[in-house]
């Protein structure tokens, strides 16, 4: 899987510098120059890591990082403080927003890479999957709790979650679902979607308007 990462700084060449260095070593960047800015690509993207400057217009890091807690969907997404602010008390503000963690500027990009992929290490170690998928009884488990679906919900969960993050057509999803033969409303898909968010939550499937759905664990 590739790890999504977004960048928050208001100075463009270390922006641009940190992406290559990060897209260079394969992961999938985002980058924003204002916490607000921000704000709507972590809503639109859900990161795994934000690095986040604390000095910038607008909204700063702070405020931003509060933000970022309160919204339930980003809980499992590390919130790092990278800033040139390496002070204690500025350090302490930092934590007592919520960040995970706080690296101080300058940092050379070799060490900078190494402390991004210990952080992602630590994500993967804990992170367990949401949902499980029980193809016996057609049924998942969310966070411990059986929620049982109608065939053709769990068929298109299943379709969906059998590769996490590959858009699906809806032309693909019709043909495996549904099948060929099978004449259907151009929304059923699109009710199916609606009942299966109600019953697992929506942070799982996304719509990529136009194209189709896929699957983020």
């Amino acid at each position: 899987m590739s790890h999504r990462i977004l960048l928050i700084d208001d100075e463009d060449d270390i922006l641009e510098f940190i992406r290559y260095n990060l897209v260079k070593a394969g992961y999938e960047v985002y980058t924003a120059s204002d916490g607000a800015e921000g704000l709507r690509l972590a809503a639109r993207h859900r990161p795994h890591l934000i690095l986040l400057d604390v000095m910038m217009p607008r909204m700063d890091g702070i405020e931003t990082c509060r933000v970022l807690r309160a919204d339930p969907t980003l809980r499992q997404t590390m919130v790092v403080f990278l800033s040139a602010l390496g002070e204690e008390h500025h350090q302490i503000a930092g934590f007592g927003a919520g960040a995970d963690d706080y690296i101080a500027k300058p940092i050379k990009p070799g060490l900078l890479m190494s402390r991004i992929r210990a952080l992602l290490k630590r994500i993967d170690a804990e992170q367990e999957p949401a949902l499980k998928i029980d193809s016996e009884s057609h049924s998942v488990l969310r966070d411990g709790e059986r929620i049982v679906l109608p065939r053709k919900e769990f068929a298109l969960l299943a379709l969906l979650a059998s590769a996490p993050d590959r858009l699906f057509s809806r032309e693909e999803i019709y043909a495996a679902v549904w099948g060929s033969e099978v004449v259907v409303g151009d929304r059923t898909i699109d009710v199916h979607i609606r009942k299966l968010r109600q019953k697992i939550g929506d942070g799982h499937i996304v719509t990529v308007k136009g194209m189709g759905y896929k699957y983020e664990k």
